[in-house]
């Protein structure tokens, strides 16, 4: 769900003074401290005298903070406010989540402690981690970035995690996709709190996108943790190789000398998916790869991964991407300029 946080907090929009607390700690990026306060102020001067007014604090149980490339950051203590925004840290492949996130207790007990007074909880990115450790995603939607989505909802099997989302709200808790959704959400609790006229001129004076539904545009497939072990492996490489082909589960299964039964059981145990499932999103991502590089139709790129039938090409490549092929080459390809 895309939304702000009016529906669960009460009436922002006609509050005269929101208050909005950016919890700081250490090695959080310092640049979502600062993205969304700094956004509200740009939404203040495109307001003009009476419009909203936005009062912002860094804040911390720490009476020193020192964030992500050893940036120092002005706190102050914890206090009351509307609004408490959770940033995001750098998480790297093979990191021990316990560790990290046990030497944060006292940020997961503010954040629990803020929730439980009746202030929105806001986190960004991977800042996800620390209200799903207080609790506070269990039995809710949510999302995180893309990359770490996977990482989220197995350590928090009660979340209702959405990969696919850029903001999603559920009862008083907001969480962003990667890293640059938190103007995402800041654009649309401007929206909420000054007006749609303030958020699409603070937009623009930003140049940022106001329109965006969905990270899963942006997903980049050789980036993600590869499932499997030996045996699914070799099925998923085979499939690479053999991406234009027709898809034939019995043929599959007798090239590895099993059953079409036991490839599905074997693969399944150790991808979680099926054999299709992953040579779709093979024939995505290669897909992507031709449309953001070459001028080939649609039609051409559809027949190179596997497809006669552009429409049917078009409805997976939409599913799995969340806009149609023509869409995504206009989206994410470079305009060339005109010939002079």
């Amino acid at each position: 769900m895309r939304g702000g946080i009016a529906d669960s907090t009460g009436n922002l929009a006609t509050m005269s003074a929101l208050r909005v607390g950016v919890l700081a700690y250490p090695g959080c990026f310092a640049s979502e401290v600062f993205g969304v306060p700094d956004l509200l102020t740009m939404a203040g001067h495109v307001a003009g005298p009476g419009g909203p007014d936005y009062r912002v604090s860094i804040v911390s149980p720490r009476r020193r903070v020192t964030a992500s490339g050893g940036t120092r950051l002005d706190v102050g203590p914890l206090r009351e406010v509307d609004v408490l925004v959770v940033p995001g840290f750098e998480l790297l492949p093979g990191a021990d989540l316990d560790e990290r996130l046990g030497a944060l207790a006292p940020e997961t007990a503010a954040i629990r402690a803020h929730f439980a007074a009746g202030t929105a909880v806001v986190s960004l990115c991977v800042g996800a981690f620390l209200p799903a450790d207080a609790g506070l995603l269990d039995g809710r939607r949510a999302t995180t970035s893309w990359l770490h989505a996977d990482a989220l909802a197995r350590r928090h099997p009660a979340a209702d995690v959405r990969p696919e989302e850029l903001v999603v709200t559920d009862t008083g808790v907001t969480t962003t996709a990667a890293f640059s959704a938190m103007y995402d959400f800041a654009l649309d609790l401007i929206r909420r709190h000054g007006g749609p006229r303030v958020a699409r001129a603070t937009a623009r004076l930003a140049l940022l996108d106001d329109a965006r539904t969905s990270q899963t545009p942006y997903v980049d497939a050789r980036l993600l943790p590869r499932p499997g072990h030996g045996f699914s492996e070799r099925v998923m490489r085979h499939l690479d190789q053999h991406l234009a082909d027709r898809y034939d589960l019995a043929a599959l299964a007798a090239a590895f000398g099993v059953s079409t039964r036991t490839l599905l059981r074997r693969f399944a145990a150790e991808t979680g998916r099926t054999p299709l499932a992953h040579l779709q999103a093979s024939r995505v991502r290669r897909a992507r790869h031709l449309l953001e590089t070459t001028d080939r139709t649609v039609a051409a790129v559809a027949a190179s991964v596997g497809y006669r039938d552009p429409g049917t090409f078009t409805a997976l490549f939409t599913r799995h991407t969340g806009r149609p092929p023509s869409a995504h080459r206009a989206a994410l390809r470079p305009r060339r300029k005109p010939a002079t």
